[in-house]
C-alpha cells in the first residue's frame, strides 16, 4: 500500500521534515509557484505528492477551484512526462545544465511541460515561467531560460517526434527490470498506461447498477463502479456523505474476494489503512479487526468507517509481532510495498522509488507473512497482496514462505470465477494460481492498478 511505503520527508539539506508552518510565510501567489515548490519537495526531499500538498495545504486551499485543478494537472504532467521534458530541455541547449543550476532546470521544466503537453499559449508559458526566476541568483539566468523555452515552443513537434514516450518517461531501473520480467511489449504497454489520467473507481455497498446510473458510470464487476475522468471531487458526489460507497481502484477490490463468503467470519485486515478492503469485508458481513502500525493512518480509516456506518474493531499494533489468544478464520495481509503498480494514480513514485526500497520492504513483508501464520486457525485462509509489480514483493515472497513452512501452509490456487463472472478476469490468474494485475489490463476502459495476490490455506 502506497502510504505504508512512504520514504522519509526529511530534507537533504536541513534534515528536518517539512511542515505547513514552514511554508505558510511564503504562501504562493499562483499555481505555478506552488507547483515549483511541489516539484522540489518530490524530487529533492523524496516526498509523495500527497505529502508535499499537505505541507502546503493552506496555500492550495486558498486558491480558486480552477487554479487548484491547474496545479494538479501541471504537477501530474511533470511527473508523468518528466523524461520527455528533460530530454527536450537538453536538446535545446548547447551544454547540459550543471547540477548546481537545478532551480533553473525546474523552472524550465514547468515551462516545457506547458509548451509540449498542455497547449498553454507560448507567450503565457514563457512569461509565467520567467516570472518565477526571482532574486539575483535566478534572475541572471532569464536570458538563457527565455531562449530555451522559445526554442522548445518553435520545435515542439520535431522534438516530440524523436522521442519514445514509453521508454523515455520510465526510470531506467524499472524499464530494464520489467523488460526481463514481462517482456518489452508488455513493459511498453505498462509505461503508456502510466501516461494517462485514470478514471475514478468506487465500491458500493449495494445496488451497483442503480448507483452507476445515478453517478454516470458503469459497473466494472460485482460492486465496483467506474466513473469517467474528470468526475470531480468524490466528496461532492451523491452518496458520499450518506456512506453509500468508498473510493477503491478495481484491482484493489479483488484480493478481498479471494476469501470467499465472509459473513459472520472472524477476519483480520492487516496493514489495513486507509481502509478500502476493511470496508469491503465489513460490508460483506465479516467481523473485522483492522490492524495497522500507524495511528495517523488509522485516523483516516476511522473517519472512513464512521462515514460508511460500518462496525469494525480497530487496533494500532506492529503486525510483525502481534499475537492473539483466539486465531482468526481468515487474514487479509495487504503488505507495505514499493507501490510500483500504482503509478497511474501516483506518477511521482516513479521519480522517488529505487530498487533499494524494494529490498528493504521485502524484508518487512517476510516478517509479516511469517507472523500471519500464527494468527490463523488450521483450515483458515490467508490472502497476501501488494500493489507492486516487483516479484520480490509478490511471488518470491510466497515461494519462500512455502519452502520454509511446508507443514504449516499451502497455496490454494485461484480460479477465474473467484474474481467474478466476466471472462476477461481469467487473464489475471497466473499459471501458479495467483492474481497478477497489470496497469495495461483493460486499457481501453481506462486500465487498472498493478496488483499481486496469493491465496494460502493454513494446514
Amino acid at each position: 500500500m502506497t502510504e505504508n511505503s512512504k520514504k522519509s520527508s526529511k530534507s537533504r539539506s536541513g534534515g528536518k521534515a517539512s511542515s505547513g508552518r514552514e511554508s505558510s510565510p511564503r504562501r504562493p501567489a499562483n499555481p505555478r509557484q506552488l507547483v515549483l515548490l511541489l516539484l522540489k519537495s518530490i524530487l529533492r526531499e523524496q516526498q509523495t505528492l500527497d505529502e508535499a500538498l499537505s505541507n502546503n495545504l493552506a496555500a492550495f486551499e486558498a486558491m480558486e477551484k480552477r487554479d487548484r485543478a491547474f496545479t494538479r494537472l501541471l504537477i501530474s504532467t511533470l511527473m508523468r512526462r518528466l523524461g520527455q521534458i528533460d530530454k527536450a530541455i537538453n536538446a535545446c541547449m548547447s551544454r547540459k545544465l550543471p547540477a548546481k543550476m537545478i532551480d533553473v532546470r525546474d523552472i524550465l521544466r514547468l515551462g516545457a511541460a506547458q509548451l509540449l503537453f498542455l497547449d498553454t499559449p507560448p507567450h503565457a508559458a514563457v512569461s509565467t515561467s520567467l516570472d518565477l526566476a526571482r532574486g539575483p541568483r535566478l534572475a541572471g539566468h532569464k536570458p538563457l531560460m527565455n531562449a530555451v523555452l522559445r526554442r522548445i515552443s518553435r520545435e515542439a513537434e520535431e522534438l516530440l517526434a524523436e522521442m519514445d514516450d514509453s521508454r523515455d518517461n520510465m526510470p531506467k531501473w524499472m524499464w530494464e527490470k520489467w523488460n526481463k520480467i514481462y517482456g518489452e511489449e508488455t513493459t511498453r504497454a505498462i509505461a503508456l498506461a502510466h501516461l494517462e489520467e485514470p478514471p475514478l473507481d468506487l465500491n458500493v455497498k449495494s445496488a451497483p447498477e442503480q448507483w452507476a446510473e445515478k453517478l454516470g458510470g458503469t459497473v466494472t464487476s460485482g460492486n465496483s463502479i467506474r466513473l469517467p475522468q474528470g468526475s470531480g471531487d468524490p466528496s461532492q458526489l451523491p452518496g458520499f456523505n450518506d456512506g453509500e460507497w468508498w473510493v477503491q481502484d478495481f484491482a484493489a477490490s479483488l484480493p478481498a474476494l479471494l476469501l470467499g463468503p465472509v459473513k459472520n467470519l472472524k477476519v483480520a485486515d492487516i496493514c489495513a489503512a486507509p481502509g478500502g478492503k476493511t470496508a469491503e469485508l465489513a460490508a460483506a458481513g465479516a467481523n473485522i479487526t483492522a490492524v495497522d502500525i500507524s495511528a495517523k493512518r488509522l485516523k483516516r480509516l476511522r473517519e472512513n468507517i464512521k462515514r460508511l456506518n460500518l462496525d469494525v474493531e480497530i487496533l494500532t499494533t506492529d503486525a510483525t509481532t502481534w499475537q492473539v489468544e483466539q486465531p482468526f478464520d481468515a487474514v487479509l495481509l495487504d503488505a507495505p510495498c514499493s507501490a510500483t503498480g500504482t503509478l497511474r494514480k501516483h506518477p511521482e513514485l516513479g521519480r522517488i522509488k529505487r530498487q533499494a526500497d524494494v529490498h528493504q520492504l521485502s524484508e518487512i513483508q517476510s516478517k509479516l507473512l511469517e507472523n500471519t501464520l500464527s494468527l490463523v486457525k488450521p483450515g483458515g485462509l490467508i490472502v497476501y497482496a501488494t500493489c507492486s509489480l516487483e516479484p520480490e514483493e509478490g511471488v518470491e515472497q510466497i515461494e519462500k514462505l512455502l519452502a520454509e513452512n511446508p507443514t504449516l501452509v499451502e497455496r490454494l490456487p485461484i480460479k477465474a470465477g473467484d474474481l467474478g463472472p466476466e471472462p476477461w478476469l481469467a487473464s489475471l490468474v497466473t499459471p501458479e494460481g495467483d492474481l497478477r494485475c497489470l496497469p495495461c489490463h483493460q486499457k481501453e476502459e481506462g486500465g487498472i492498478d498493478g496488483f499481486y495476490a496469493c491465496r494460502l490455506k493454513r494446514i
